[in-house]
């Protein structure tokens, strides 16, 4: 089992900008999502996180200018250092792991074949968290739980107050979300 390490955190905040960013970092938020970034800022950006003591989960396939292949990985891993990282690809989160980076396996569950497919893949890559996308389907982020024991932190479509609780209610850990007026949950 993974140390939560944001055990009193149900809202996990997501920036979309660098402006979204630096003002999630005079937050009381612990745990901050960087989902669109660039290559060339990641290295100050997570440094100013360290400095506000932020810990920073970092959207790997989101990285302009990096193909999230093994070299990217381990580059990240090693150079960027962020608290974990978010993906979908199997050898990201595989490298998370043997790096000591929380590794976050990001889910897209759009029908069974996928869901089924997902199942294969977590038994590979037995990340710390699964984000399941969209996180608007509480049954399902029972079923995941039930069958893979692993925690799950519901993202994706996730636009009113009502749905945070029906995924909490479901057995997610928390929420991922870039929608501002939820962030004050």
């Amino acid at each position: 089992m993974p140390q939560h390490h944001f055990i009193d955190q149900r809202i996990f905040p997501a920036a979309r900008s660098l402006k979204e960013f630096e003002k999630l970092l005079r937050t009381k938020f612990e745990v901050i999502i960087l989902l669109n970034s660039h290559v060339s800022q990641l290295k100050s950006l997570i440094e100013m996180a360290n400095r506000a003591g932020k810990k920073v989960f970092l959207h790997a396939d989101l990285v302009q200018g990096l193909k999230t292949d093994e070299y990217a990985a381990q580059f990240l891993c090693q150079d960027i250092k962020p608290a974990g990282i978010i993906s979908t690809r199997k050898n990201v989160v595989l490298t998370a792991k043997k790096n000591s980076i929380i590794a976050v396996q990001r889910l897209f569950l759009l029908d069974s074949i996928a869901l089924e497919s997902s199942y294969k893949l977590l038994e590979t890559t037995k990340p710390d968290y699964i984000e399941v996308l969209p996180g608007v389907m509480p049954h399902i982020i029972t079923e995941v739980y039930e069958r893979t024991g692993i925690p799950i932190i519901a993202g994706g479509l996730i636009r009113e107050k009502q749905e945070v609780i029906n995924a909490l209610d479901a057995g997610a850990i928390g929420v991922t979300t870039s929608r501002k007026e939820l962030w004050d949950l």
